[in-house]
């Protein structure tokens, strides 16, 4: 009875051990070192959130904004286009193929393929400032009475491409691509052979302040932000040099005292009067 009873305390105690040795491997759960932050760090972590995200999305999106829209408004306004439309007349239209025909199209879908088609359409307008009805639909007798310039090369917009359903090149080049067509146009006072279909000058500024500076501005803004709140943007000026500066500067005589001076003459007094010049 007596080894069994011992047998029964050792294996008791070799569990013991062995749950002891479970536990002290185990890993310590997290809730009980979890730290609480306080309304001041939470609203940091969230503004500082808010803000990369606006100023990352912003600076990325003029990265393709900029090329689509703001390019094309900011070359359309530097033509300086007439704000009234006059009336054009298709004189003669062009079809070609080949990449060295068509160094430009009159219309394209698609500003980065390469042109292996293209239509050219050449026009003719009216230099005079004009006011066409608006409920004008036959143009044909209106312009017979007025000089027609010289000819120039008709363009969808500014770059002469586009993309759908802004721009669509079967219609456009089969509503302005037939010859004789008469159709109220915008002609550019600094380059003349310049002329396009629609133009309005409200709409170019616009689309350069939503597409350019309201980007920038986000952008810029939410930077200085995070700079002021993680960052010490102050300039200090470094004055260490001037307080590790060595003080070489000698005495003036005028600030030796009296004594110092006399000791001075004491003391050169004996090697004037041992110094004998020869003979």
């Amino acid at each position: 009875m007596r080894s069994g009873s011992s047998e029964l305390l050792l294996e008791q105690q070799q569990q013991e051990l062995r749950l002891r040795k479970i536990r002290e491997l185990a890993p310590k759960k997290k809730n009980g070192n979890r730290r609480f932050r306080s309304w001041r760090e939470r609203a940091r972590f969230y503004g500082t959130s808010t803000l990369a995200f606006f100023s990352v999305t912003a600076g990325a999106s003029l990265l393709f904004l900029v090329p689509l829209y703001v390019d094309p408004a900011i070359s359309t306004l530097s033509h300086d286009f007439v704000e009234h439309p006059t009336l054009c007349t298709t004189t003669r239209r062009e079809d070609l193929v080949g990449i060295f025909n068509c160094s430009w199209s009159s219309c394209r879908e698609g500003c980065t393929s390469d042109l292996y088609r293209c239509v050219h359409i050449y026009v003719t307008f009216i230099e005079q400032n004009i006011t066409i009805p608006e409920n004008m639909t036959d143009y044909s007798n209106y312009t017979a009475d007025w000089e027609q310039s010289n000819e120039a090369t008709l363009l969808v917009n500014i770059k002469g491409c586009g993309y759908p359903p802004t721009v669509t090149c079967k219609k456009f080049n089969n509503y302005y691509g037939v010859e004789g067509a008469i159709y109220p146009c915008f002609y550019s006072r600094k380059n003349k052979t310049v002329v396009l279909t629609s133009y309005n000058h409200d709409d170019q500024v616009s689309m350069i302040i939503h597409f350019f500076v309201v980007p920038f501005v986000i952008t810029v803004i939410s930077s200085i932000a995070l700079c002021i709140m993680h960052c010490d943007c102050r300039c200090k000026k470094d004055r260490s040099h001037r307080r590790n500066r060595p003080q070489c500067r000698r005495p003036r005589i005028e600030n030796l005292s009296d004594t110092s001076i006399s000791t001075r003459v004491d003391m050169l007094t004996p090697a004037i009067e041992v110094y004998k010049p020869p003979l």
